[in-house]
């Protein structure tokens, strides 16, 4: 029982949209066809009896306006009249009182078919005669002392030859519509299926290839174009992921490397000779411990980007007195840093309540407050804006310093880039901060904008949703 759609599911798409689409098809044509012949059908007989009633109503008149009596020398005029309005396959016969015909006209009837039979009201009814069939209309028929039947027997073996030619056309017409169908199908599948395909032939490029292989989307800006688009979109993304997965290791792997060898250089002078020689065992010891110090840092940077990355933002966090909260860090910096003067203009955040936690708003900043004391030389004041919109806080840093240059600009805030390659990570950092804060600030919907000029200073701009 499970055999059958267990076949059909491992059927090619291509296959199943052409079986589909030409039943689908036969179906609606069959249906119509049935429609289309079953009403033809009645019609036509419907037609037939409506003639049979007007030839009766004739003959009933005429019988009457002339006030017939059925003599002898009437049957000629009469059967004249009879003969005249009788139709092709068609027998009229007028019975008297006992049923018997006293007239009869016939256009090959035989009246043997039909047996004579006195009614006393009108009657319609259809029967079979061997392979012809008949409509017979009987109606009574008094005129003075004259009390008879006028019947009119209709053979329609001609109308059911029409409908079996129709049938037969139908039918003709039905197989040629499966073949019609069936190739339609195909070439509608081939159609609809082709940007698949070219789909699928791009993925297996990419596999073989690499990530660059892109589709080409077509003009008619329809639903398969936008997923082709949404195809490259996403693949861009994946290629750009990967570029960023692959620096980020070897950047990684650069500054780990580099502490690593470190200590094993001094532990291996400790290790030949250096570990009798008192001076030469403090050096080590000092310079290993500080290496050691710096990878800790350096672990601690990358566990807190990876803490960033998995931030569950549908938790309701919510800083309600930002500013009391800035000014309080504010007041920690200035103690760390006495010779720097910190303007804070927090007036616009009374009343407002950031989305955002408190322990990260605090990270956020004093990432980027420690680059502003870090490269801000000569000028030592920095100022702390707060401004308000709509829908969102903006908290600006604006230090003085030695600024950034516009070609390092797109690059400041991705990981493990430092503007000057020269400085070590003991006095550049590794080059992890900004980007853990712009991490940060998006995990909220919030984002992150630099602006500077070489040797004149750097703006920082925090944009938060408030609450």
């Amino acid at each position: 029982m499970n055999r059958l759609p267990l076949r059909f599911a491992q059927v090619p798409m291509k296959w199943k949209l052409t079986i589909w689409s030409t039943l689908l098809l036969v179906l609606l044509f069959a249906v119509y066809n049935i429609v289309q012949y079953v009403f033809v059908e009645r019609w036509m007989i419907k037609q037939e009896e409506a003639n049979t009633q007007q030839d009766m109503r004739e003959i009933l008149n005429y019988f009457l306006e002339n006030e017939v009596s059925f003599e002898e020398a009437e049957f000629v005029q009469l059967r004249n009249f009879l003969e005249k309005i009788n139709r092709r396959d068609q027998l009229i016969r007028v019975l008297n009182e006992k049923g018997e015909p006293i007239l009869t006209v016939s256009d090959d009837i035989p009246e043997q078919w039909v047996e004579a039979k006195s009614v006393s009201t009108t009657e319609l009814i259809g029967m079979k005669q061997t392979n012809d069939r008949l409509v017979i209309m009987r109606s009574p028929l008094t005129i003075f002392r004259f009390n008879g039947t006028v019947e009119i027997v209709k053979n329609i073996v001609n109308f059911e030859k029409l409908t079996d030619a129709f049938f037969y056309v139908m039918v003709i017409c039905g197989l040629g519509a499966v073949v019609v169908s069936g190739l339609g199908g195909r070439l509608l599948a081939g159609q609809l299926l082709k940007p698949l395909q070219a789909m699928a032939e791009t993925i297996r490029n990419i596999k073989k290839k690499g990530l660059h292989e892109r589709m080409q989307p077509n003009d008619n800006q329809d639903e398969i174009a936008t997923l082709m688009v949404m195809f490259n979109t996403m693949m861009d993304q994946v290629e750009r992921s990967f570029q960023q997965q692959r620096q980020f290791v070897e950047d990684a792997s650069h500054e780990l490397r580099t502490p690593v060898a470190i200590v094993e250089g001094h532990l291996s002078l400790l290790q030949r000779w250096g570990k009798n020689d008192p001076a030469i065992l403090e050096e080590s010891l000092e310079a290993s411990i500080q290496e050691i110090a710096r990878l800790k840092m350096l672990v601690q940077e990358l566990l807190t980007l990876s803490r960033a990355e998995k931030l569950d933002p549908s938790y309701n966090f919510e800083v309600t007195d930002p500013e009391q909260a800035i000014r309080a860090m504010l007041r920690n910096m200035a103690m760390l840093h006495p010779t720097f003067h910190l303007e804070a203009e927090l007036g616009a955040f009374k009343s407002v309540s950031l989305v955002i936690s408190a322990q990260h708003l605090e990270q956020i900043l004093l990432i980027v407050l420690d680059n502003a004391f870090k490269y801000s030389e000569k000028c030592k004041t920095i100022c702390i804006r707060a401004t308000v919109n709509e829908d969102a806080a903006c908290i600006e840093v604006i230090d003085s310093g030695i600024g950034i240059p516009e070609s390092d600009m797109p690059f400041v805030m991705d990981r493990f880039y430092r503007v000057d390659r020269a400085r070590g990570s003991g006095q550049g950092g590794h080059g992890l901060g900004l980007a853990i804060a712009k991490r940060l600030v998006e995990m909220y919907n919030g984002t992150m904008t630099l602006q500077s000029i070489e040797h004149k200073g750097t703006t920082v701009c925090i944009s938060l949703p408030i609450r």
